[in-house]
């Protein structure tokens, strides 16, 4: 039985096959219909269990085809319709439950302290479908996507965030930029660097890590350019103070003249003002295949967590 948390956690021999699997699973997909099962219908018979307490929509999409597609079964739940929220059931009871009743776990959660409790008490495996700290399943389909449009590893690149460097998504993306081992440019404003511990654990294990704080430079040379939304959902923060505070972090046509004339723009969804129209909307932005190879890797990721990857 294996855990998808959190990047760092596992082995860079099982990221790479699980990036490899969800390629093969992809390139055998392309006269199918959605919802038809993939050739062996590797999980028939198990049911993937899913709670989200954070709203969610490629998540939830992309894991409902990929489930679908495994010939899997899900059963979605609501925290609010348990007794864990309402009738005061403790969280190891309500673990041991699902353990007895599913074949594996997604959570996605307001609490990475919830996540790792589901964990002590669960006998099955357990997907993090986000967490205030970590998204490892969209980082890892992110390098899925890199690597097929660049056609090449991702370790040969330069990879460059612009914005909030203190949530969840640039948090897995530094786990990845020390696990596969490619460069990784972050312009962001003083006041949201990285957070120190997970530097200190990426400089400790040879991250090749640089921090800007404009975005011109950040953004030289690179092969891709990411961001994400300045106001996310953990934040409690003065949404009007923030956005003022990142008024000069916002990817233009000019960020992208100062990256490669073949760098891609990449953003996990959905967006706010930290993009322009016309960088979101054109020929460098691949978003769309972004979000739909979210469906190829977390099958994959599946497989990993049951032990069945080829």
């Amino acid at each position: 039985m294996k855990h998808f948390i959190k990047i760092r956690d596992i082995s860079i021999k099982d990221l790479k096959k699980i990036i490899l699997d969800a390629k093969k699973r992809k390139s055998r997909r392309k006269k199918i219909n959605t919802l038809d099962t993939d050739k062996g219908e590797p999980l028939k018979g198990k049911l993937l269990i899913q709670m989200f307490e954070k709203s969610s929509l490629r998540t939830r999409i992309s894991f409902y085809i990929a489930i679908k597609q495994l010939n899997c079964e899900a059963l979605t739940l609501r925290p609010d319709e348990l007794h864990l929220s309402r009738g005061g059931e403790s969280l190891a009871d309500t673990a041991k439950i699902i353990s007895t009743f599913g074949s594996a776990f997604m959570l996605r959660t307001d609490s990475d302290k919830k996540l790792e409790e589901f964990k002590k008490h669960m006998t099955i495996p357990i997907i993090n479908g986000l967490s205030p700290s970590s998204h490892p399943t969209q980082v890892l389909s992110d390098i899925f996507t890199i690597e097929e449009i660049k056609k090449k590893s991702i370790s040969k690149l330069k990879i460059c965030w612009i914005g909030d460097a203190n949530n969840n998504v640039i948090n897995s993306l530094i786990e990845a930029s020390v696990k596969f081992s490619f460069k990784l440019n972050i312009g962001c404003p003083k006041k949201y660097q990285p957070n120190k511990n997970l530097l200190n654990w990426a400089k400790k294990n040879n991250g090749k890590i640089k921090i800007f704080n404009e975005c011109i430079n950040s953004a030289k040379y690179s092969d891709v350019v990411f961001t994400d939304k300045v106001i996310s959902m953990n934040d409690k923060v003065n949404k009007e103070k923030k956005l003022k505070e990142f008024k000069n972090f916002k990817v233009t046509t000019e960020v992208m003249n100062h990256a490669k004339k073949d760098a891609i723009f990449l953003h996990c969804l959905p967006r706010g003002p930290e993009v322009s129209d016309e960088v979101f909307l054109g020929k460098k932005s691949k978003v769309w295949q972004q979000a739909l190879n979210r469906i190829y890797v977390q099958k994959s990721i599946l497989l990993y967590c049951f032990e069945k990857l080829r």
